[in-house]
């Protein structure tokens, strides 16, 4: 600390001028070398999250068939949570983790039909790490809103490189992707790129590290690997193919974590390179439970394993059993958490991390909304779990393989869990977790009063997160932040969505509507499509099927692409709030163009194209933009 001198009160007025300034010189070169220490001691983050790669589907969780050993060094170096737990499908896991709360709570309960978008006025974060001082990116898969308000963009992300939709090649997408030299959204806008999905996730993050020089960084890199379709270069699957009790579709899966596996490797040498290794706290987890890692039946005699590896567990993704939420989960940070392996069994979910990562980090953040999360810092710091034994979560899924997606707000009583340290409630059904793992007895009649215990905590949750489920997270027209909106068949609300890009293709018959919220009165140009402005293909077009390449993907699963199919249209019609208006299309008509003046407020919008013989259909495609800019 600068001291003055004893005898500086007689000395001359200019002298005391000149110490005065020389005092506040060196006081603030204190507190800027105080500030870049404390820059300097701040860890970087990056957050890894693989998309449906269930708990087993690890080596180092005992599957005996993949091969996972950078994952698995990873694992044995950190802190492992093995009671971790998820949403049962990939956006409302997303959602959970942006925020500290439970997904159906922000708006998210589905992975489509505009019950993905995260509420706008939810907290991310990435936002809590940008008001503490760190550059943030989000590299691969973002599935919580492909438009303003929603986009990563727009949500705290300085930097953003990312699909469309959940899935590559979804309805949202841009046309033609298919995880090799596609075009992704750089800060929403469309920009090609060279080679496959998941090295170009890496290598993006490797070079915002980089780039970001003395900078902390904080990276989500949401993978969108080992997700279906099957898809990698084929040396990677090449090891399990020739194993006859790994199914083909399987081995194909297994080459895509070897893919990210490698990856993963690298990532961490080029971390060592840079120095930043010891000082950077790498997490890893998944969305949701296996999807193709397990193959089983169940009847009267249980729950039965036919093929492939699942921890033990019952159910896979989108089941309300262990094996449909429980995921891995572990934290790596030399600096501040040692590389010795420790084990965490406490009852923990994806709702902690948002909240572990402000404490452990000792981040300032006055939080909007309460988290339904808790920090898991007590269990870093000691072996005690007091605050976690008698915690209760809850988990549902609103979207099942096979089954029809019911109603446009979520279901009560619909494959719902209630979770204790001991217990699992699955619908009526109940079950001692310690003693049965794989959820095989149900214990109900035993326990009658743990039973209505469990059933009474899900009947308050319900009503806690229920408040807003009528409620639309609506996409917003005429914000400045987005000139042009696009709108796509797979998130209007109706009875069917096209999901993907094969089905817009094939012309499926559908129709539904899309929620907007207009904040700028004005006019407006309204673009109906049947193929995507980057296309610039007629109506009645075709668009031929895609080939199949036996190197880099699946064929079997490629093979059930379906056809091109024309569609013929001849009217186009469209109804925005009570606005009404229709047009004739004329052969080789690219898009119909309307004009209309919205007030500003909430409006639902919806469009028909018919043909000759009066059968109609939804636009596949609208864009919307204002006139007046």
């Amino acid at each position: 600390m600068f001291a003055l001198p004893k005898s500086l009160p007689s000395a001359h007025p200019c002298l005391i001028v000149l110490w005065l300034v020389l005092a506040c010189l060196v006081l603030s070169c204190e507190e800027n070398a105080s500030a870049e220490s404390q820059t300097e001691d701040r860890p970087n983050v990056i957050l890894i999250l693989s998309d449906d790669q269930g708990y087993g589907d690890f080596g180092c969780n005992g599957n005996p068939y993949v091969k996972t050993p950078h994952m698995d060094s990873l694992f044995e170096e950190s802190i492992r949570f093995t009671n971790f737990h998820v949403d049962p499908t990939c956006a409302p896991t997303r959602a959970a983790l942006m925020t500290g709360r439970y997904a159906s709570r922000v708006g998210v309960w589905k992975t489509f039909k505009g019950r993905h978008h995260l509420r706008e006025n939810e907290s991310t974060m990435a936002e809590v790490f940008k008001a503490n001082g760190y550059r943030t990116a989000i590299f691969g898969k973002w599935h919580l809103g492909d438009n303003y308000p929603f986009r990563p963009m727009d949500r705290g992300f300085d930097e953003s490189y990312i699909h469309g939709g959940g899935v590559i090649g979804e309805t949202p997408d841009y046309w033609g992707n298919d995880y090799y030299d596609d075009t992704y959204f750089r800060n929403g806008e469309p920009e090609a790129t060279t080679g496959y999905c998941t090295d170009v996730w890496f290598e993006e993050t490797k070079q915002f590290i980089a780039d970001s020089k003395d900078d902390p960084f904080f990276v989500y890199l949401p993978l969108n690997a080992p997700h279906g379709p099957f898809k990698v270069p084929k040396s990677y699957a090449e090891p399990y193919l020739c194993r006859p009790e790994i199914p083909e579709s399987r081995a194909w899966m297994y080459g895509m974590i070897a893919a990210i596996d490698e990856n993963l490797g690298a990532l961490r040498t080029f971390l060592a390179e840079k120095g930043l290794d010891e000082n950077t706290l790498l997490l890893y987890m998944t969305d949701n439970g296996t999807a193709a890692g397990v193959s089983f039946k169940e009847g009267k005699a249980g729950f039965q394993v036919i093929n492939g590896y699942n921890a033990g567990m019952r159910g896979r993704k989108t089941t309300p059993f262990e094996g449909g939420h429980r995921s891995a989960f572990t934290m790596h940070w030399p600096k501040g958490l040692g590389t010795e392996t420790k084990r965490v069994s406490a009852l923990t979910a994806h709702l902690d991390v948002l909240p572990t990562l402000i404490d452990l980090l000792d981040f300032q953040w006055e939080a909007k909304m309460p988290f339904d999360g808790q920090s898991l810092v007590p269990l870093l710091n000691s072996s005690s779990s007091e605050a976690f034994t008698n915690r209760t979560l809850f988990v549902h899924n609103q979207v099942a393989f096979g089954k029809k997606a019911v109603g446009d707000t979520p279901q009560k009583y619909l494959d719902y869990c209630v979770m204790t340290d001991q217990w699992r409630l699955v619908g009526k059904e109940l079950f001692d977790i310690n003693k049965d793992p794989g959820q095989q007895t149900n214990v109900a009649e035993q326990y009658p009063e743990i039973t209505d215990t469990l059933q009474s905590a899900y009947e308050g949750w319900w009503e806690d997160i229920d408040d807003q489920f009528d409620e639309y997270c609506r996409t917003v027209i005429g914000a400045p932040e987005q000139a042009t909106v696009q709108l796509d068949c797979q998130f209007w609300h109706g009875e069917k969505a096209l999901y993907n890009q094969r089905h817009v293709r094939n012309a499926q018959i559908a129709n539904g509507f899309w929620d907007l919220k207009v904040i700028r009165q004005g006019t407006y140009q309204i673009e109906l499509r049947r193929w995507p402005r980057e296309l610039d293909l007629a109506m009645d077009a075709l668009f031929p099927t895609p080939t199949v390449d036996p190197e880099i993907e699946f064929t079997k699963d490629q093979a059930r692409q379906l056809p091109s199919r024309i569609l013929r249209p001849v009217q186009a019609k469209l109804k925005v709030g009570r606005q009404e208006v229709s047009a004739d299309i004329q052969p080789n008509q690219k898009a119909v163009n309307f004009e209309l003046e919205l007030e500003a407020g909430k409006v639902d919008l919806q469009t028909w194209l018919s043909d000759e013989n009066g059968q109609e259909w939804g636009a596949y495609y609208v864009y919307i933009s204002s006139i007046n800019d």
